[in-house]
């Protein structure tokens, strides 16, 4: 705020009583402040891994359930991006303890309360830089529902020419009951909190007025106020790859047991 000096009373504006001179001083002061307070900083949010992880898990829900409801040939589609989910989603396990800023599970980790606070607008000053509380339960309950819905497939089994590299070790009654979870409810609870996740996306671009999509496409966020970035370096990002790799490799590998001899 912008310091005034030399105001004595009756230097400024002689004559006017007391009540108006400092009335005119205020008046003053308060002109200055309009820049600084509409001054919004650009921050780093999503790093790059975050980024590519968010739009293709969601491509590969998309494409998953097409396969799915196609069936025939294009289950050999299915079985392999589900493969792929698996990857993505222990990717991001690993990438919720390592990762950015915003990105790490611990950022978005909310108490019951804090919950409570932000559903009756008493929200919290950092609420609304990463995940919102709300946004947080809908992110942590998507991952989960599709954490069932991979391992009940890889469990599955549909009698007549598709089976999950897992059903092997595992008794028949147990695959029975992953094929109906995965066929009768899994696939329609991911579809549920998929768009009850672009219903809420919606009401907080167009009620809430909050950028939520293109943050996710530069990772950067315009905030009111100052908050620490995440780090989106190329050594993060080559620490990412690296985990990538690996994920990959851990899906690869249950992948082939199915057609593992003497496993």
């Amino acid at each position: 705020m912008p310091v005034y000096h030399g105001f004595r009373s009756g230097a400024l504006l002689p004559g006017l009583p007391r009540l108006l001179h400092n009335a005119a001083i205020l008046l003053l002061l308060n002109t200055q402040p309009t820049a600084t307070m509409t001054q919004q900083h650009t921050v780093r949010i999503w790093d790059l891994p975050t980024r590519i992880f968010h739009w293709t898990l969601a491509a590969c829900v998309v494409a998953l359930v097409v396969t799915a409801k196609v069936g025939g040939n294009a289950m050999e589609w299915h079985f392999r991006l589900g493969h792929v989910v698996l990857a993505l989603l222990v990717f991001r396990a690993v990438w919720g303890l390592i990762g950015g800023r915003w990105s790490r599970f611990a950022s978005f980790l909310y108490s019951p309360a804090r919950v409570l606070r932000y559903v009756r607008g008493a929200a919290h000053a950092e609420d609304s830089i990463g995940h919102s509380p709300l946004g947080a339960l809908s992110v942590f309950a998507l991952l989960a529902v599709l954490a069932a819905q991979v391992a009940t497939g890889l469990l599955s089994d549909d009698e007549i020419a598709f089976a999950g590299p897992l059903t092997r070790f595992v008794p028949n009654a147990v695959v029975g009951q992953a094929t109906g979870y995965h066929k009768e409810i899994g696939q329609y609870l991911v579809l549920a909190l998929v768009a009850l996740h672009l219903l809420a996306i919606v009401f907080y671009v167009l009620v809430r007025k909050q950028r939520l999509v293109k943050p996710m496409l530069h990772g950067d966020k315009l905030l009111a106020a100052p908050a620490p970035a995440s780090r989106d370096d190329l050594a993060t990002r080559v620490v990412a790859l690296v985990v990538l790799g690996l994920s990959f490799g851990l899906a690869w590998w249950v992948s082939t047991l199915a057609a593992a001899p003497g496993f």
